[in-house]
């Protein structure tokens, strides 16, 4: 046992050697040379004293992260959101529950927030009162060791939200600054008057201008007004003061050495405040993501970061790191391009915006992954670059006005079943909310939606990343009719696509939803060409239904191609034989037998989907 220690040891002191100075060097952009070192100091003294601290299990696991850095990255991993209250009750319960997630082939479960909340409202829990404790009603801090420690054993990692742009009025540090505390007051922005807001105010966007219009709130106790960028009770904090840094990092530590793998990094883009801008997406933001894994990379080397970044399409490459960051900020980011895209192929039947727009963003870093989903807790805001709309000759702002009108039900014909989210009167934004199921039609009886909601999980899968389901999504879960009956939830619609697990329910399959979606999983475990390191490219649609999307890989490529509309597709000879995929080893995975041909062209069925390559049927 001794001799495992110091190999473990020796292996803190080699990574700290390794590391330090690209900490110094982050630091130092952020903060300036002449502060960066103390704080460095401060911040490797955090991270001895966790390792220190950590058990031998998960230097276990470090160790084994280290000799498999591409864990995350395999075809054979899959992930699963859900709240754990909404789910299994307890943390006690999802633990109870792990059989479920490993027969679906869960490899990643990511549990929407479970840390101490304030009392309602709280944002779903984003409001984070304490982040050393968990909910009373999910459990203790013990129990969510135990369940890392379950979910481990079963080969699933556990994704916990750590909010690091606010905290709740009630949080410790705030209570402080409004009793005085000058430290902790330096903490948040305040400001004595509206001057310095005002100035700020004239770039803000409102992100909820329903019911939280503005971005400072009054607050008698701090006689100031303080950045409030979601609700009054969100505050703020204030980034540019490097303890505000140095908490976090013991904060995830100390999370880590309870057994969470995978830290969802929530409201990332807005941490760094610049006069003039939105406040979203500054360098600052980059770099303070990068001393952070540093120092979790250092203590902890199993932890893995996912920004929680749902910004544009031309910010979005940034957050897996580009450039001199490449691979150095978050090795999880969401691709939430991908999935606005999907909803406005399935609304438009055309496939030809989504490719256009997802050839402008860059490949990854080797060595990180998107997140691919269909759907998840939040509404669906549709981020499509106006540049992206025009260059496929669409009106940008006719085009989100129609998939408003479309997912709503307010557009003529329209197979969907969603709700209106934050209508801002001013731009004309309406976001929408709606399980995936009732989006796809499945809730209006459309005969065609069985067939959309596996397609849309086939492109997420087919893509290239950690795919994660949202829960229920499995089973084809409509929207929630009593969404509303709770009043803690009454004045927010999103609740509507978050309804209650039924386990009642679970394995009936009427729709062959969960068996279609078995499957997609099934297949994809099987096939090399997944790994998300390999490259994908988008291919210009030959047939303006068909998303072609190709995935090269040393065994050859392996091309997806995805009709988005409710005739039939074509894949053109032309693509198969650039390919080098026009002889008769031509394999249909999904299948496992050759495709139908016509002419050299591969036909598919409405809303379906195939990942050919060059293999041996099966049969």
């Amino acid at each position: 046992m001794l001799a495992c220690v110091t190999v473990w040891d020796t292996g803190f002191e080699d990574r700290l050697a390794a590391l330090e100075p690209d900490l110094l060097d982050t630091l130092g952009r952020v903060y300036g040379p002449e502060a960066a070192p103390a704080v460095a100091r401060t911040l490797v003294g955090i991270a001895r004293a966790a390792h220190d601290a950590r058990p031998d299990d998960l230097r276990e696991l470090d160790a084994q992260r280290l000799r498999e850095p591409d864990w995350f990255q395999r075809p054979s991993m899959v992930g699963y959101a859900a709240y754990a209250d909404r789910f299994a009750g307890t943390l006690r319960g999802v633990g109870e529950r792990a059989p479920y997630l490993c027969d679906l082939g869960v490899g990643y479960l990511h549990l929407m927030p479970l840390l101490t909340p304030r009392p309602a409202p709280n944002d779903g829990g984003y409001a984070v009162m304490d982040y050393r404790s968990v909910r009373p009603d999910l459990g203790t801090l013990e129990d969510l060791r135990e369940l890392t420690t379950t979910l481990r054993a079963d080969g699933i990692s556990l994704c916990l939200d750590l909010v690091l742009n606010h905290v709740a009025r009630e949080h410790e540090w705030a209570v402080a600054a409004r009793a005085g505390d000058p430290d902790k007051r330096a903490y948040f922005h305040v400001h004595a008057d509206r001057e310095v807001p005002d100035a700020y105010e004239a770039t803000l966007p409102e992100v909820f201008p329903d019911f939280a219009p503005g971005n400072f709130t009054w607050d008698d106790d701090l006689a100031g007004w303080v950045w409030t960028t979601f609700n009054d009770y969100q505050w703020d904090l204030a980034w540019s003061n490097p303890a505000v840094l140095c908490e976090f990092a013991d904060i995830i530590l100390s999370l880590a050495n309870l057994g969470v793998e995978v830290f969802r990094l929530d409201a990332i883009a807005f941490i760094w405040k610049r006069l003039g801008t939105s406040c979203q997406n500054e360098p600052e933001v980059h770099d303070l993501t990068r001393a952070l894994r540093t120092v979790a990379r250092i203590a902890a080397p199993a932890v893995l970061f996912k920004a929680e970044a749902i910004v544009g399409p031309a910010d979005l490459p940034a957050y897996l790191g580009v450039g001199e960051h490449a691979g150095r900020v978050s090795d999880l980011a969401y691709h939430n391009g991908l999935m606005v895209q999907i909803w406005s192929m399935l609304a438009s039947g055309d496939a030809r915006l989504a490719t256009h727009a997802l050839q402008q963003l860059p490949q990854p870093p080797s060595t990180t992954a998107w997140i691919t989903y269909a759907r998840c807790h939040d509404d669906i805001g549709w981020a499509i670059a106006d540049d992206d709309a025009r260059a496929v000759g669409l009106d940008p702002f006719a085009h989100r006005r129609f998939l408003s009108d479309w997912y709503s039900g307010a557009f003529p014909g329209s197979w969907a079943r969603g709700l209106v989210f934050q209508q801002n009167e001013q731009t004309g934004d309406r976001r929408i909310s709606g399980s995936l199921a009732s989006l796809a039609g499945l809730e209006a009886g459309d005969p065609d939606a069985v067939a959309r909601i596996l397609l849309a999980h086939a492109i997420i899968l087919g893509f290239g990343g950690l795919p994660v389901i949202w829960m229920g999504d499995e089973l084809g879960l409509l929207n929630d009719a009593g969404w509303a009956d709770d009043p803690a939830h009454a004045a927010d619609n999103r609740w509507v696509h978050r309804p209650r697990m039924p386990w009642d329910a679970v394995g009936s399959d009427p729709h062959g939803i969960t068996a279609g979606l078995r499957h997609l999983l099934d297949v994809r475990r099987a096939l090399p060409h997944l790994h998300a390191a390999s490259p994908t490219e988008l291919w210009d649609p030959r047939d303006g239904g068909v998303l072609l999307v190709v995935r090269r890989h040393p065994d050859g490529p392996l091309l997806g191609a995805y009709n988005v509309t409710g005739r039939v597709g074509w894949v053109a000879a032309d693509v198969l034989h650039w390919l080098g995929l026009h002889d008769d080893a031509l394999v249909d995975a999904l299948t496992g037998s050759a495709p139908e041909l016509h002419d050299g062209a591969v036909r598919l069925e409405p809303y379906a989907a195939a990942w050919l390559h060059l293999g041996a049927a099966r049969g």
